[in-house]
Order: C-alpha cells, then sequence, then structure tokens
C-alpha cells in the first residue's frame, strides 16, 4: 500500500463568508437591539403581562441575582425568537455550508455578477467561525431560558462583533481561532499514515 497525503479540500469563494456575515451582522444587530428592550431586561415587578415589568435599570441588586420573569415571557420574547433563527443558520451552515441560504444566495445572485477570485479559500476555518457563532449565541439563549439577565443581548453583540469584523474587515475571528488551533494539532488533521 502506498501513502497518500489527504486531498485539499475544495476552496471557496473568500467573498462568500463575508456576503453571509454582512446579513447574519444585520440580523445580530437586531437581536441585540431587541434583547436590550425584551425581557432580557426585565424583572418581575408584576406577576403577570409583558408591560407590567420593570427595567433591570430600576431594579434592586437582587433582581439582577434571581429574575423572576416568566419562562414563557422569555420564551416568546422577540430577541429569543431571532436568536434561535440564527442559531439555527449556524447550524445549517456547519451541517451543509453549500446548502445554507447565504451560500446558494452568494451562489446564485452576487457571485455571477462578479469576477472570479483571484484565489480560494480553505472552507474549513469559515465553517469552524460558524460552529464559533452557534457556540456564542447558544450559550446566550440557553442563559437567557434560564433567567439570567442580558445575556442574550451580550451574546449576540458578541457575536455581531465577530461578524462584522468579517464582513467589514475581512478579519474572521472564528477563522483565527481555527488556526490557532490548528497549529496547536487540536483540528484541522488528516488521517495519520499508518
Amino acid at each position: 500500500m502506498t501513502d497518500s497525503a489527504p486531498a485539499a479540500p475544495r476552496g471557496i469563494d473568500p467573498r462568500a463568508p463575508r456576503f453571509a456575515a454582512w446579513i447574519t451582522s444585520a440580523l445580530l444587530l437586531v437581536a441585540t437591539f431587541l434583547g436590550l428592550i425584551g425581557a432580557s431586561t426585565q424583572t418581575g415587578a408584576a406577576s403577570f403581562g409583558w408591560f407590567a415589568y420593570q427595567p433591570l435599570a430600576n431594579a434592586p441588586l437582587s433582581a439582577w441575582v434571581l429574575p423572576t420573569t416568566p419562562l414563557g415571557v422569555r420564551a416568546l420574547d422577540p430577541a429569543f425568537l431571532l436568536t434561535v433563527v440564527i442559531a439555527l443558520l449556524f447550524l445549517w451552515g456547519v451541517l451543509s455550508p453549500t446548502t445554507s441560504p447565504w451560500s446558494v444566495l452568494f451562489r446564485r445572485v452576487v457571485r455571477p455578477r462578479l469576477a472570479p477570485p483571484a484565489e480560494l479559500e480553505d472552507p474549513r476555518p469559515p465553517r469552524f467561525a460558524q460552529g464559533v457563532g452557534l457556540l456564542v449565541v447558544a450559550v446566550g439563549l440557553l442563559l437567557h431560558l434560564l433567567g439570567v439577565p442580558l445575556a442574550l443581548p451580550i451574546a449576540t453583540a458578541m457575536a455581531f462583533i465577530a461578524a462584522f469584523l468579517n464582513a467589514a474587515f475581512g478579519f474572521c475571528l472564528g477563522c483565527q481561532l481555527y488556526l490557532l488551533l490548528q497549529r496547536a494539532g487540536v483540528v484541522g488533521r488528516g488521517p495519520r499514515a499508518a
């Protein structure tokens, strides 16, 4: 048997992840704004009703520790629902990047109008970055459901910053993390020769 080097992954147009990052950053910005005005910043001043809650800024310190906003209110919060959609889009980008909505939109509508890319990039770092985004918003969603005040807008703001850096400046934090982990030998290793 002959040992062969693992096949290099097929490259992707580096403009595609930046295109997706623009849309994702817009969605995350809206989710952050909604999180700052929604149930995430409310306390249980009254036992029922959305409008009966007072903002956390006027609440005693104990409200920051154990909020009493009902689970149903937290689960139906528009910021929570939008962040669930964003998390599902991140998950789609991890599981099947070529069929994710932003990838299909870029391939069918945007790329035909552009010149071919000067070079292609490895698809693994952007895919890993999608996983990091998924992890960040999933933690925010879980903490929000557990009643941790401001967890959701903080998580969406963190993801927004990363997505915006990628969209505006081409600096992908998740990709950089992937490269660091690859250098450490944690990810991106090919099969070992026997």
